[in-house]
């Protein structure tokens, strides 16, 4: 089974170089998957998400942002993936699998039931074996099982038409437990090299552990795809993100080593960062290596052709992260251990978004156009007619920073009270300077210590086509929920929503905010959905 996009989007300006997709006035919230309250430790696609999409239709919430869906690595990031294809097998919900006969329930007891914030090692002590187990049973059971016959052969189907990136990354998944690492440049040379032969044997030694990955991936899919149209049965439309950069330790620098810059032994040359900036003095050293973009423009860019494809594929809107650096981009040298001594490299902008439209046709993206943005970067967002994005957070140091308040947005706008990467608005007011409290309050009126919501309010009332909150800040939560800390390497992207925080009354109250500013409807009104009755629903008043 391929996953198809449940609608055709509707493009307007579809001429020249615009790829823009008009969005209708609507409002959402941004929370990753990892933080719902699911089963087993981890936030997963099963019950607990689709209780969440029912409290957002509640809500007349018409968005959805997630993080990216990828496999991660060493550090738990999302935007350090081991595949920028495939999705994370810790998202795959068990109890959706004990629904499909792959597991038995008492295999699920004692499994973590709370939303306490997650323990990874845990996760990967205690979850990701079971679902092991449970795509090993499925792998039994199903050839030639009649109660099995019609997921037999969409996962056969799932295996043909995801082959490209499907093989490698399972064979990449299962010798990175083989050698204890993700370090690919220290396995034995054929196979860093990726001998033909050695390959060979590898995927017949390890043809079991192969497939088990294959199973998870398509388990994954089918969870994805239920999930998502069960959103578009409430006109409820998931942003999806692409980060820019792709890790070290993934299978795409493994299959494609020549795409990056990499000396003879697979080593960086230069890596990926931005420079000095309000989140850190010696700037972030992120360590991704750099395209070789003389060798992708050379392809006709068909690299990230398919990994839009697929990006447009899983998501309704897609959040292009980091969107300067496809104009030019902050080249560290690899033996820095700062960002210091970087430099800015021009990347090929326009060229590469002609490549993506050419192939894919118009597209529904949102540039990050934060950080240091210059105006060959706001040209080039102008040209592709792309909505960028503000933060509330940022917009009371000084005049300079007005741009960031609700009275200079431009209508091709994503605004947010603040992302992924801020502290949550709670605290960033309780660690706020007295200047910063004094210019909230001459927007918004006093607040008494708890700027949330006047600050969401502005925010809705705002001409952005698109208004989103984390969920953090309508919980009016502290530092203590803050998802990520830039620059920080430890203790990030680990908390989670309480089960029973998505309340009627909050529910009530978000409503009314998107009724009366005018948010209460879907983005993608013009466009015609088409449902697809197909997957199995959903109960997300089901507890185990």
């Amino acid at each position: 089974m391929v996953i198809l996009p449940d609608f055709m989007p509707f493009f307007v300006g579809s001429s020249g170089d615009n790829v823009f997709m008009h969005f209708e006035r609507s409002s959402g919230v941004l929370l990753h998957i990892a933080s719902l309250p699911s089963m087993g430790g981890i936030g997963d696609l099963g019950p607990a998400a689709h209780r969440f999409l029912d409290f957002l239709g509640r809500a007349k919430q018409h968005l959805w942002q997630v993080l990216p869906l990828g496999p991660t690595g060493f550090g738990n990031s999302p935007y350090s993936a081991t595949s920028a294809f495939a999705g994370n097998p810790a998202f795959v919900s068990l109890e959706l699998l004990c629904d499909w006969g792959w597991i038995a329930a008492e295999r699920l007891a004692g499994l973590p039931a709370g939303s306490s914030a997650i323990d990874f090692a845990a996760v990967d002590r205690e979850k990701i074996p079971l679902l092991q187990e449970a795509a090993g049973n499925f792998l039994d059971r199903a050839p030639g099982a009649a109660a099995f016959a019609g997921q037999w052969a969409e996962f056969e189907e799932f295996c043909r038409n995801e082959a490209a990136w499907l093989d490698d990354y399972a064979l990449y998944a299962v010798l990175r437990r083989v050698f204890h690492t993700g370090a690919w440049t220290a396995w034995p040379e054929p196979l860093r090299r990726r001998d033909p032969q050695a390959l060979a044997q590898a995927f017949a030694e390890q043809a079991r552990a192969c497939a088990i990955e294959k199973a998870l991936q398509f388990a994954f899919a089918q969870q994805w795809r239920q999930l998502k149209q069960a959103a578009a049965h409430s006109a409820i439309r998931i942003l999806g993100d692409v980060a820019i950069f792709v890790n070290m330790d993934s299978a795409d620098l493994w299959v494609h080593p020549e795409l990056f810059e990499l000396d003879a032994e697979f080593r960086p040359v230069r890596v990926a960062g931005v420079p000095p900036d309000y989140f850190s003095a010696t700037g972030q050293r992120w360590g991704n290596p750099l395209y070789r973009w003389e060798v992708l423009r050379a392809s006709g860019f068909q690299w990230w052709i398919e990994r839009i494809r697929r990006a447009v594929a899983i998501y309704d809107l897609v959040r292009l992260d980091h969107f300067r650096g496809f104009e030019a981009y902050w080249a560290i040298p690899a033996a820095e251990e700062t960002a210091v001594k970087g430099q800015w490299v021009k990347a090929p902008g326009l060229a590469l978004f002609r490549a993506l439209k050419t192939a894919i046709g118009p597209l529904p993206l949102v540039a990050e156009d934060l950080g240091l943005i210059t105006p060959e970067v706001e040209a080039l967002r102008r040209a592709l007619d792309l909505p960028g994005m503000k933060v509330m957070q940022f917009g009371f140091d000084s005049r300079d920073a007005h741009t960031h308040l609700p009275q200079q947005y431009a209508p091709a706008t994503a605004a947010y009270t603040g992302t992924h990467d801020n502290d949550t608005t709670q605290g960033w007011w309780n660690a706020g300077s007295a200047t910063e409290r004094a210019a909230v309050e001459a927007l918004v009126g006093p607040v008494d210590n708890r700027p949330v919501w006047p600050l969401v309010r502005a925010l809705q009332a705002s001409v952005a086509q698109l208004a989103i909150v984390p969920a953090q800040d309508l919980l009016e939560l502290g530092a203590e929920a803050r998802m990520n800390t830039p620059a920080v390497a430890a203790g990030n992207w680990s908390w989670r929503a309480l089960a029973d925080c998505w309340t009627s009354a909050l529910a009530e109250r978000l409503a009314a905010l998107a009724e009366v500013t005018d948010r209460d409807q879907d983005p993608l009104a013009a466009t015609t959905v088409q449902e697809n009755d197909s997957a199995p629903a959903v109960d997300p008043s089901r507890e185990r």
